[in-house]
This record gives structure tokens, sequence and C-alpha cells, in this order.
């Protein structure tokens, strides 16, 4: 478990690195808002494709073969991004080649990371028993968590003398997630399968996966939104330069950082509260909390709506990750898994676009949708409880 823990940790300050500085990267390389949000989706749509078969595949091979696999060819990629955007910097090329490998490569990360997501959520339900999940689901959230805290503030920082250099630092992260894994986390014979037939395939459709399914569509669709479009925000609604757009940037996904971990302790203390309770209650407080981001005009200002949106987040992540576990067999474990991270893919598929495109239009538009699509979610989790009760 440690050796998970440190590579979610790892992981997502890479993820979180990129989203610090793509807005500042998209403008000085002379692009529009939506190519940013473009490399987004173009991530988002190989994730969505590949990650039940990630799922699947640990199911069937082992989890430890599977985050091997994929966090290699995650490193691989990242380097290649990198050393582009350091090359583009300095010679910007045809917007064409920017846009085709920026979103090349975002598009490769997220279908090897993807693999990540429902290899560790399934690993963690093969060792915590039904019921327990949602604490040790919030344990792995954490790590995540921590890693937003770390990576934004870190990127940002360096972001402000050298955006190339942040870039080259992230790019290493994954490799020592690599190593780490290979070193420390012991194999294990995968999940047995059914005496009576082959494993069967989890749809998003599936009644017992109804309502995670919806809680992470609501919440990647939200989260997604508030990423691509925060450095864009920083810089026009702010009135900052490009440089300090990106520091803002990383200042407003630490402040998310920070509120996760809080609420995912929360989550690890009171371990008998139902998932969907937990669900209802964050949906409403991230609501809330994004919705705000639409009165906005002073930096402490962003960082405290982000905070309160996150601190709701930290309520929902987990708990849905647990109620999916919950709902499916030892041997579905990797397909549940892999069923939900695929939605997050949907969500990333969708937000970016949607959000560059409300934020054309207005800047607060993407925050008050996201509070609405939240709110939504908080009534559907709610009525759901009621009648499982």
């Amino acid at each position: 478990m440690p050796a998970l823990v440190f590579a979610a940790w790892v992981g997502t300050m890479a993820m979180m690195a990129f989203v610090a500085v793509i807005g500042p990267v998209v403008r000085l390389l002379g692009l529009s808002e939506w190519h940013a949000g473009l490399s987004v989706t173009a991530a988002g749509v190989l994730w969505m494709l590949s990650a039940p078969r990630w799922g699947a595949l640990s199911d069937r091979i082992g989890r430890r073969r599977v985050l091997l696999i994929a966090l290699a060819a995650y490193a691989v990629v990242y380097i290649v991004m990198a050393v582009f955007v350091d090359t583009a910097l300095q010679a910007p090329p045809a917007v064409w080649l920017s846009v085709l490998v920026l979103v090349g490569t975002r598009a490769l990360v997220g279908l090897f990371y993807a693999a990540v997501p429902p290899t560790a959520a399934a690993l963690v339900a093969d060792e915590a028993a039904p019921g327990q999940r949602a604490g040790a689901m919030a344990k792995l959230g954490s790590a995540n968590a921590l890693g937003m805290v770390i990576g934004p503030a870190a990127a940002g920082w360096v972001a402000f003398h050298d955006l190339a250099l942040t870039l080259y630092v992230a790019a290493l992260l994954p490799v020592l997630a690599l190593l780490v894994i290979a070193w420390r986390l012991p194999s294990a014979p995968p999940p047995a399968a059914p005496t009576n037939g082959p494993r069967a395939a989890l749809a998003w459709y599936d009644p017992r996966l109804r309502l995670p399914v919806m809680a992470v569509f609501a919440a990647m669709i939200s989260v997604t939104i508030a990423q691509v479009t925060v450095g864009f925000f920083a810089i026009d609604r702010l009135q900052l330069a490009p440089a300090a757009g990106a520091r803002m940037a990383g200042l407003a996904l630490t402040a998310v950082g920070v509120g996760l971990i809080v609420a995912q302790v929360l989550v690890m203390t009171f371990k008998t509260m139902p998932p969907r309770r937990w669900i209802a209650l964050g949906a409403v407080i991230s609501g809330i909390g994004f919705a705000a981001v639409a009165l906005v005009h002073a930096p402490w200002q962003l960082l405290a709506t982000y905070a309160l949106a996150a601190f709701g987040m930290g309520f929902v992540f987990p708990s849905f990750q647990a109620l999916a576990a919950d709902s499916v067999q030892a041997h579905e474990q990797g397909a549940a898994a892999g069923a939900v991270a695929s939605v997050q893919g949907l969500g990333m598929v969708i937000g970016p676009m949607v959000g560059t495109l409300l934020y054309r239009a207005a800047p607060s538009a993407p925050y008050l949708l996201v509070g609405l699509v939240l709110l939504g979610l908080a009534a559907a989790a709610t009525l759901d409880g009621r009648c499982a009760a």
C-alpha cells in the first residue's frame, strides 16, 4: 500500500504540473484557449476507451504488471512532450505543429495514465473489506490530493522562472513511481475467476453502477472545467501576466489539494457514514464553491472558492469509488473500477471543450454550469439513498 500511495502522489503531481502551465504555454505559442481544451479532451477520449480494458486486464494478469507497463509508457511520453515544449518556446513552430504535438502527447498521457486509477482502486478493493472501502479509498485519495498541493505549487514556482523546466521536472516523477512500484509493490495472483464461465465485462449502464457512474461523470465534468479555465481566468479576470497567471493557477490548484486532504481525513474518520450521503453532502458544498467563482475579483477569493469546491469534492471522489467496489464481486473489481474510470475519461472529453467554449462567451459561465451540475448530483444521490433505504 505505501508504494501505491507514493505512485498516486507523484503521478498526480506530474498531471497537475501540465495543468498549471498549459494556459501560459498556449498563449506564448500563439494558440487559442480551445486548443488547450482540445489537448485535455484528446487525453479524455483515450482514457475513456482504454480504462475499462486496463481494469479488466488487471483482473487477468495482475495489478502490479499493469501498473509497471502503464507507468513506463507514461514516463516516455511525458519526456517527449517536455522536450517539444522547451524547443517550441525558444523558436515557436507553425501553429498546426504545436497543436498536433501538444494534443498527441497529452492524448497518449491519457491513454497510459488511464491504467493507474482503476488498477489502484481495484487493488485497494482487493485488500479492504466491504463497507470499509470509503476510508481505504480516501487514503489513496489523500495521496492524490497531496500531489495536488505540492505539484501545482512547485510547478507554479518553477514556471515563474522557466516554463519548460517545469515539464522536465514533472517528467521525472512517473519514472520515480515506476521504480517504487517495481521495488516495493509485491506481486499477487489475479483474483480467481468464477468457475461457471469467463469474466463478465461491466458496462456503464449496469444497474449496480448507476449512482457511481452519475457521480464520477458530474465530478469530472466539474473538475476538468475548473482545471482548464483557471489559468485563463487568472490572467483575464485578475489582470495578470502569463507567468504570474501560471503561478496563480498553481496556487489555486494547491488550494484544491488542501481542501481535498481535509475532506478525505473526515471520510477516513467517520467510517460508518454511507457513501451516498457523502456524495450528496460533497456535491452541495462543491457546487456552491464553484458557482462562487463567478463573483471572484481578487486572488484570495479565487483561492478560497477553489478550496471550498475541493473540500466538497473530497467527499465525492472516494465515495463513488467505494460505492462501485461494494456493488460488485471480488473478481469484478478491476472491471468495475475500469468502468467508473472510463466515465472519468468521458468527463475529460466533454468538460474541457464545454468549459473553454463557455469561457469565450463569459469567464463566469463555466463555473455557473458546474454549480448546477453538482446540485443535480446532490439531488440524485439523496433520492437514491432514500430508495436504497
